[in-house]
């Protein structure tokens, strides 16, 4: 829908005959019925408005604020649109493209915080995710696993299909993979579309398997998109950050941070936030807003509206090593928020932080923020990937202006 209109164009949404208005902060479920057998209304704003792309330049990127006693500063750059990253014990870094449909190696042969040799090591067509476990390389694409060697050089042999039947895409294609503590293989699959009943009970989900790619099963559904996620260093448990429906007002809906946990439901299409019906579709048959309610996984976290997660990782810095971050980050969450597009006021194009205490998530907070420049007209970054280093230092890509930042700590 974006492509239809000019960027500023403001866009008015009416569902159904308007019968009471409401703001857009306001919760829809005041107006909604249980069930068809009463009319739905609901008056919904919807604003599009994308800051203008501008170089990442040297003065840019020092004006970007981290908290004190961290560095920021790029470690690759002139990558076209690097999506996900993945990083060996050795300190060798892999990007996915899947607007390129590559994977490629970064390696900082004299450990001075900057890449120094390129190399694209896969072509797999719309390749996105990617992780690393038992020294092999997995990767996913809309429809297929891949498994691929992982060389003594770092480059990869023959990827191997494992998987080559995951649902269509239609609306969102960027498929994520990783292993959890239990040695099963997860992949996110997302919905189709903003809001509706998907005809494929796999999409909207996490998906898990073993890692030969059999043994399929759904592990959590009714998540509309989540991309990011991973597994607390402590509790093992799963988390992971959900996008939001589009087209609820400028504050709605918000994005989702959920603990992830089997054979639960996380309400969408129908339910979102803490509660809320969603006025557009509703419950098929008989069932009830309510019903479907009872059984919904609320979020623990929620951030801002239309922020946009990507990617997501836990941070346990090793023991000893030397950009390592303080001990109050450890087992902390940071997230990528690539940054909205249908909102009057920018929100995301930043890094956050979750913050865990006694391994329970409390609250969520700024990391790294700045790509947004001439009053908020601008912007010169969209966080996407995001990866920890073996000397304790965080990665993060920008698929706008293809560059990989890397954050160290000094005291």
């Amino acid at each position: 829908m974006k492509n239809l209109v000019p960027p500023t164009l403001f866009v008015g949404f009416v569902m159904t005959s308007l019968l009471l208005a409401c703001s857009k902060n306001e919760p829809f479920d005041t107006q909604i019925p249980e069930t068809n057998k009463q009319p739905t209304s609901a008056q919904v704003e919807g604003n599009i408005f994308e800051p203008a792309l501008v170089d990442a330049t040297d003065q840019r990127i020092a004006q970007l604020k981290v908290p004190a006693g961290f560095s920021l500063a790029k470690f690759a750059d002139q990558l076209g649109k690097p999506r996900m990253l993945a990083v060996s014990s050795s300190g060798n870094v892999y990007a996915t493209s899947r607007e390129a449909g590559t994977v490629t190696l970064l390696r900082d042969t004299n450990a001075d915080g900057k890449a120094d040799q390129k190399q694209v090591v896969a072509t797999i067509k719309d390749v996105h995710g990617i992780t690393i476990y038992t020294d092999k390389m997995y990767l996913v694409a809309i429809h297929e696993v891949y498994r691929a060697d992982i060389k003594s050089d770092g480059t990869l042999g023959q990827p191997q299909v494992l998987i080559t039947n995951l649902p269509d895409a239609g609306q969102h294609p960027n498929r994520t993979i990783a292993f959890g503590p239990d040695g099963f293989m997860y992949i996110t699959v997302g919905s189709t579309c903003n809001a509706c009943a998907d005809s494929n009970p796999e999409n909207a989900t996490i998906l898990r398997a073993n890692p030969d790619g059999t043994g399929r099963i759904i592990f959590a559904r009714g998540l509309r998109n989540t991309i990011g996620f991973g597994w607390h260093p402590q509790t093992k448990e799963l988390y992971g950050f959900d996008h939001g429906i589009d087209w609820l007002g400028d504050e709605q809906q918000k994005e989702e941070f959920n603990q992830l946990k089997q054979g639960a439901f996380y309400g969408w299409p129908y339910i979102y936030g803490d509660g809320n019906y969603n006025p557009h579709p509703r419950p098929m048959g008989d069932t009830t807003y309510a019903q479907i309610l009872a059984k919904t996984t609320l979020p623990v976290l929620s951030y801002n509206a239309h922020a946009a997660p990507l990617g997501l990782v836990f941070y346990t810095g090793s023991s000893g090593a030397a950009s390592n971050f303080p001990a109050e980050y450890q087992n902390d969450a940071f997230a990528t928020m690539r940054g909205s597009w249908n909102r009057t006021q920018p929100s995301g194009y930043n890094v956050v932080r979750v913050h865990f205490d006694n391994g329970k998530p409390t609250r969520i907070d700024d990391f790294i923020t700045g790509f947004l420049v001439d009053n908020n007209q601008s912007q010169f970054g969209r966080p996407v990937g995001i990866a920890t280093m073996p000397d304790g230092s965080l990665l993060f890509s920008d698929d706008n202006n293809g560059v990989i930042y890397r954050v160290s700590y000094k005291p």
